[in-house]
């Protein structure tokens, strides 16, 4: 372990010491630290680590112009306050991304991950099919932000219950039972789930099937779905989608 290289680039200082502690914790070496873009490139251009953690936002810019200037072919671990950056960085050796305030578990789990990619047993095609499905899964949202009063808050896509259209707004229902407009309209949702787990009923809601407490057989062969802690009776399945839907579950 004490051979292994490992890199953060982490423009705030306190958070990149923090990181380094909990690397040491967990018995990995202490980290090289860098805080900008320009001494990143020089670094990488003569050294190639083992793993790199990256915060997206630097001092001097996006971090994401680091690989414009110089290749990098180790696994990433991105860092950041930005979830919107999760597609573009799926396309780069990114095994993780985590949203900070960082949770030591869930850095834990992204360096058993990685553990997983450096076992003598993971070739190289293998490690190529990993970072593929890593930058399959990254094409839908598994995190929104929205905001209320002056606080921003992030829920991840596992704990909404549905979206919602009402007053030509949209809105998303937690599994708490709690409702937080959005900027989206559920068009434009559609298009960013995961089909796997959220389906579209109706042109009024999409509902995430993990949070599905009930389904009744309604009129003209269609479907009623009650939601976890929401009083919604209009959740109908429209009678083009029925079939669909069915099989849906069964998935």
């Amino acid at each position: 372990m004490n051979k292994l290289n490992l890199v953060i680039i982490e423009d705030e200082k306190p958070a990149a010491r923090r990181l380094n502690r909990m690397l040491q914790k967990n018995n990995y070496p202490e980290a090289f630290l860098l805080h900008d873009i320009q001494s990143s490139i020089a670094y990488l251009n003569q050294h190639t680590p083992d793993l790199i953690l990256l915060d997206v936002q630097l001092s001097d810019g996006i971090s994401f112009e680091i690989f414009k200037e110089v290749e990098v072919n180790c696994p990433i671990i991105f860092t950041t306050a930005y979830d919107e950056f999760a597609i573009q960085a799926f396309q780069l050796n990114s095994i993780d991304y985590l949203l900070k305030p960082l949770e030591e578990d869930k850095l834990i789990h992204a360096l058993q991950k990685w553990e997983k990619l450096r076992q003598d047993t993971f070739n190289a095609d293998e490690l190529r099919d990993f970072l593929n499905s890593q930058n399959t899964k990254s094409s839908y949202k598994n995190r929104f932000t929205v905001q209320v009063g002056h606080k921003i808050i992030v829920i991840e896509a596992n704990d909404i219950s549905c979206f919602y259209s009402e007053n030509k707004s949209t809105f998303l229902l937690t599994k708490l039972g709690r409702s937080y407009d959005l900027d989206f309209s559920l068009d434009q949702l559609e298009n960013k789930l995961n089909p796997i787990v959220f389906f579209r009923i109706s042109r009024k809601y999409i509902i995430h099937k993990n949070h599905i407490k009930e389904i009744y057989a309604h009129t003209n062969s269609r479907c009623k779905v009650m939601i976890e802690k929401s009083n919604f009776q209009d959740m109908i399945v429209s009678r083009e989608r029925t079939k669909e839907f069915k099989v849906w579950l069964e998935e």
